[in-house]
C-alpha cells in the first residue's frame, strides 16, 4: 500500500456518510458499506487527487488564482494555512453572499479592509483617541473575521476549490453562475455534476483534509516556479 494511502486510511478520508443520507451519483466512488457508513473507495481518490493536482499545476502555470472555500469548523483553519502557503486566497469563517456575482460591490469591503489593514500594520491607530480607536477596531474586526482571506484579491479567482458541498452551495452557485472552474472534496451526500473537477473523500475528516489541502496547495507552488 502506497504512503498516500496509508495516510489518507489512518485519517479517515475514506469514511463516508449513512446510506440514508447520499447521492446517487457518488455510487461509482463507494467501495462498500459497513458498520452503517459508506466506504468511499481509495484507490479512485487517489486518481482523483493526481488528476487535479496535475490540473492545479497546469493553471498556477498560467498565472491563475485559487480561491480555497471551507467554513465547517473542523477544516476551517486547514483552509487558511494551505491557501497561505501557497499564496492564494481563502475564505474560511463564512461565504458573504454575492461575493462573487456581486464582486464590483464587495470589493469595496475588501479595499476597506486593505487600507485597515496598513493603517494597523504601520501602528497608526494607537495614536487615535479612544472613541475613534474603538471604532477603527470594531470596524476591522468585523471585515477581518470575514474577508481577511481575500483582502488582496483584486479580481475574480479563476478556479475555486471547494471543502463541504452542502454548507457552501452558496458558493458552488456562485461560481457556476459566473463559469469559474470549481475543484470540490466530494463526500458520500455530494452531487458530482456541481463539481468540474473533484475529488472523492470525506469532507468531515479534520486530519485528512488538510493531507489533500497540503498536495493542493503544493501542486500550485510547483506550477509558479
Amino acid at each position: 500500500m502506497k504512503t498516500t494511502t496509508k495516510s489518507l486510511l489512518k485519517s479517515g478520508v475514506h469514511l463516508g456518510h449513512s446510506p440514508s443520507h447520499w447521492h446517487p451519483r457518488m455510487a461509482p466512488y463507494i467501495y462498500s458499506t459497513r458498520s452503517g457508513v459508506h466506504i468511499i473507495d481509495l484507490v479512485q481518490t487517489e486518481v482523483c487527487l493526481a488528476q487535479v493536482q496535475q490540473f492545479l499545476t497546469a493553471a498556477s502555470s498560467q498565472a491563475a488564482n485559487v480561491l480555497f472555500v471551507g467554513t465547517k469548523p473542523q477544516v476551517a483553519q486547514s483552509i487558511a494555512a494551505a491557501a497561505t502557503s501557497c499564496n492564494s486566497f481563502y475564505i474560511n469563517q463564512r461565504w458573504l453572499g454575492g461575493l462573487l456575482t456581486n464582486w464590483q460591490t464587495l470589493r469595496k469591503s475588501v479595499s476597506t479592509l486593505a487600507k485597515l489593514e496598513s493603517v494597523k500594520a504601520q501602528g497608526l491607530m494607537e495614536s487615535l483617541p479612544k472613541r475613534r480607536y474603538s471604532v477603527f477596531m470594531k470596524e476591522y474586526n468585523r471585515l477581518s473575521k470575514y474577508l481577511a482571506g481575500v483582502c488582496s484579491m483584486t479580481s475574480e479567482p479563476d478556479v475555486v476549490v471547494v471543502v463541504g458541498q452542502q454548507e457552501e452551495q452558496n458558493a458552488v452557485n456562485e461560481c457556476r453562475c459566473l463559469g469559474l472552474r470549481t475543484i470540490t472534496i466530494l463526500d458520500t451526500n455530494s452531487n458530482p455534476d456541481l463539481a468540474d473537477l473533484y475529488i472523492p473523500a470525506s469532507d468531515d475528516s479534520a486530519h485528512g483534509i488538510p493531507i489533500i489541502l497540503n498536495k493542493l496547495a503544493k501542486a500550485i507552488l510547483i506550477g509558479r516556479v
